[in-house]
């Protein structure tokens, strides 16, 4: 009886729309990925198509559209103040300022995932929507505008949100206040394309920000937060040893077999 009520429930997900498929929680192949021997990829990932394509546009501050191959589109830092093309399937949001959410999106939507816990808890996201694995890692948060010294902190008041799609793995930073350990980037492992905000202000100072981009070395960095401060500062604190691609466009398209040899910061049009 259980096998027949899994294959009924296979069989649904196969036939909704991608943007409406829920399926189980998976294990994270971004994770076996950071963990697996050098050149190894999971079987998962050795039969996804390598060619299959996301297109990723940055609507502005930190609000990027990601569109996945099976037709869902992703909003990361959803306020609604931020559109470009048809209205998004899932929205992360997280609760920084105002600028960062939203407690009343648009019904629309079908998937609203908070970047903060209830009733003290930290949030817990893990969860396939569509072609996308979507998953959290918690971060804290600052009561005020301050340093990074972790002073009058509110613990796992934010997340880190990671997509895993097409092969890639994708990480938005979100409003990060605080250094990574260790443990978080256990926790993140293998990003593909990195968001991060370079302000230097309101998040991070950009020194901070700049040794986590450098540590994280993923393929493709995408800076967001960007009207406080000059792209050439942040540039010139993450070394030489990233390219540098500033394009007129707002979007590109990318596959996990396009991603750059070498680690390159894209510029994408927008503030």
């Amino acid at each position: 009886m259980t096998r027949l009520l899994l294959t009924a429930l296979a069989i649904l997900g196969w036939l909704l729309p991608p943007a409406l498929a829920q399926q189980p929680p998976q294990r994270s192949e971004c994770l076996a990925m950071a963990n697996a021997a050098p050149r190894a990829l999971p079987v998962a990932l050795r039969h996804a198509g390598g060619s299959a394509e996301v297109e990723i546009t940055y609507a502005g501050h930190s609000t990027y559209f990601i569109d996945t191959p099976g037709g869902l589109r992703i909003a990361t830092d959803y306020s609604g103040a931020y559109q470009v093309g048809r209205r998004p399937d899932v929205v992360t949001m997280n609760r920084a300022h105002s600028t960062h959410y939203t407690l009343f999106p648009d019904k629309r939507i079908p998937h609203v995932l908070h970047g903060w816990g209830e009733d003290g808890k930290p949030a817990v996201i893990s969860e396939r929507i569509g072609d996308t694995f979507i998953r959290n890692v918690t971060t804290d948060i600052r009561r005020y505008f301050g340093d990074d010294s972790g002073a009058d902190m509110i613990r796992d008041g934010n997340s880190i949100f990671i997509f895993e799609v097409a092969g890639l793995c994708i990480g938005h930073l979100g409003h990060l206040h605080h250094k990574l350990d260790d443990s978080h980037f256990a926790q993140i492992g293998r990003l593909d394309i990195v968001m991060v905000p370079i302000d230097g202000t309101y998040t991070m100072s950009l020194d901070g920000i700049s040794e986590i981009t450098k540590r994280l070395r993923s393929s493709v960095v995408l800076p967001m937060h960007r009207f406080a401060t000059p792209l050439d500062d942040f540039i010139r604190r993450i070394g030489q040893q990233f390219e540098i691609d500033q394009r007129i466009e707002r979007s590109f398209r990318i596959s996990r077999d396009a991603l750059p040899s070498k680690p390159t910061v894209i510029i994408l049009d927008g503030v």
